[in-house]
């Protein structure tokens, strides 16, 4: 197969073509890009206490509808991104992108196929507390100052069945090293986690970053008013 070089370092799908990025230590966890067919998947996931407490986003009770449209917006912009870089295959050099196409963890059976697991990906911060300091109100899209860098953030979830197994600090460490770095020029990330949310706080802390502080009743989650902890990380 002829893989466009601009994919580096996702590998590809020798079957379906599908590009994924493989955790750097756990070999059977792969990131691809979303799939339509994941929608119900979400459901049960999103639906688990363990989870959706520690999220600020995702309504409850999450419905398929609410998959459904989540998985139309992810899509074509992973399809968009994965064609921006098909257009410059030919470029000598590995093109600087605003995302990554990939952000669906699954694992990889013994028979070759997977089951989802959950979400990751890096993104602008707009939250106030994570643009603090920088004169900025938000960040419609990425300036590249290297006097002044672009603040990133990440949001992720786990399914329960796997939390305890080092399976998300494996996914952040490998999206932010093996991708968010060199192809999107990550060079400060803010991240959030609501107050409590020990797990979160120790993946973070595993990757290098710095607790900053604890903010209360900082953001109001599904008609409660929650805290959060900030932690900082610069290159």
């Amino acid at each position: 197969m002829d893989i466009n070089p601009q994919l580096h370092p996702l590998e590809v799908n020798p079957k379906t073509g599908e590009p994924f990025l493989r955790l750097l230590s756990h070999k059977n966890i792969i990131i691809t890009p979303p799939r339509l067919s994941d929608a119900p998947l979400y459901v049960s996931i999103l639906n688990d206490e363990r989870v959706i407490h520690w999220l600020s986003s995702p309504p409850y009770p999450y419905l398929l509808e609410h998959g459904e449209w989540w998985v139309n917006q992810a899509k074509p912009q992973s399809d968009k991104l994965l064609a921006e870089l098909e257009e410059a295959r030919n470029d000598p050099t590995l093109k600087i992108v605003d995302a990554c196409p990939v952000g669906s963890i699954r694992e990889v059976k013994e028979d070759g196929t997977d089951i989802f697991l959950g979400n990751i990906d890096i993104t602008l911060a707009q939250q106030p507390w994570e643009l603090e300091g920088t004169g900025r109100l938000s960040q419609p899209t990425p300036r590249r100052d290297p006097n002044d860098p672009d603040i990133w953030t990440l949001g992720d979830y786990l399914a329960p069945s796997h939390h305890g197994q080092g399976i998300m600090s494996d996914a952040f460490k490998t999206l932010l090293h093996q991708w968010g770095i060199p192809r999107m020029g990550v060079r400060r990330m803010v991240i959030t986690t609501l107050e409590g949310n020990k797990g979160s706080v120790r993946v973070i802390e595993k990757a290098g970053f710095t607790f900053r502080k604890t903010i209360e009743n900082a953001m109001q989650v599904r008609g409660t008013m929650r805290g959060v902890h900030v932690l900082d990380w610069s290159a």
